[in-house]
């Protein structure tokens, strides 16, 4: 009779030289997930079926399970998916831990220094910015924008710096389904068209402005931290008041941020 330790079990596979479980509809779930997030367009079921090595109709019932538990959306309009909020939420929960935070403290308060201004580091959480860094000089103004703090991102330039840079698909699931945005000052995108012009036009600038959009008097630019395809997985922005900065001020806050945002993509690899 063979010792218990030398028997392999039926749902387990070797690896390496390493027995591991096969759970083969968890691999190919995950490799599901990794394809979506490798693509900036909706992906076909046939496509994804054809690529993870999964039966069409396993795939579809796959898809439907991880719709219903948000880490997939279908676009209707292209027969597609996109990953979902929830996969969005996991990519956020990874980025507010010590990595990202100590990769950028150091650009982050270098640009506060220079620039004299409070400056923040801010990541996507569903439809919000949330902040996880924030250093100020030494005569600093009050803010709402503390750490832990999560704003309405089409108002904010942090926000949209990160929007613009998502799949137009991905911004429409998160916004399109509401007739009128969260306003809090009253100025501001107020419809998806308007969030839509603004994003567009960020995009082409390469950075983000709001003025009074969160509290009157105040005005924010941020500019997108960003991987190797693109896409947005923080951002970079400086706070100021709004009478402090003519347009070449501006345009100067929007180099630093622009740099920071550059610099701290370039530590991430």
């Amino acid at each position: 009779m063979q010792d218990d330790e030398c028997v392999e079990p039926e749902d387990a596979e070797r690896f390496n030289g390493e027995l591991r479980p096969r759970m083969p509809a968890l691999r190919q779930g995950i490799a599901a997930l990794r394809l979506l997030a490798s693509s900036t367009h909706p992906l076909p079921a046939s496509s994804i079926s054809r690529r993870i090595g999964m039966p069409r109709s396993s795939t579809y019932q796959l898809l439907q399970v991880l719709i219903e538990e948000g880490f997939v959306v279908r676009i209707p309009e292209s027969r597609g998916y996109l990953l979902g909020q929830a996969a969005l939420d996991l990519g956020s929960a990874y980025l507010r831990h010590e990595p990202l935070e100590n990769l950028a403290r150091p650009i982050v308060s270098r640009v506060a220094a220079t620039v004299q201004h409070t400056t923040h580091l801010a990541v996507l959480y569903g439809n919000d910015s949330l902040y996880l860094l924030k250093e100020s000089p030494i005569r600093r103004i009050s803010l709402v924008t503390d750490v832990g703090v999560r704003l309405p991102a089409h108002l904010t330039a942090t926000g949209r710096s990160m929007l613009c840079w998502l799949p137009r698909e991905q911004v429409l699931a998160l916004f399109a389904m509401s007739n009128n945005l969260v306003e809090r000052t009253g100025v501001g995108p107020k419809t998806y068209s308007e969030l839509r012009t603004f994003l567009q036009n960020e995009q082409i600038r390469g950075w983000s402005h709001e003025a009074g959009f969160i509290a009157p008097g105040l005005s924010s630019v941020a500019a997108a931290v960003r991987d190797k395809r693109g896409l947005p997985v923080a951002s970079i922005g400086v706070t100021f008041p709004t009478r402090s900065a003519n347009d070449s001020r501006l345009g100067e806050l929007a180099t630093h941020v622009m740099r920071a945002a550059t610099a701290l993509s370039r530590r991430l690899g």
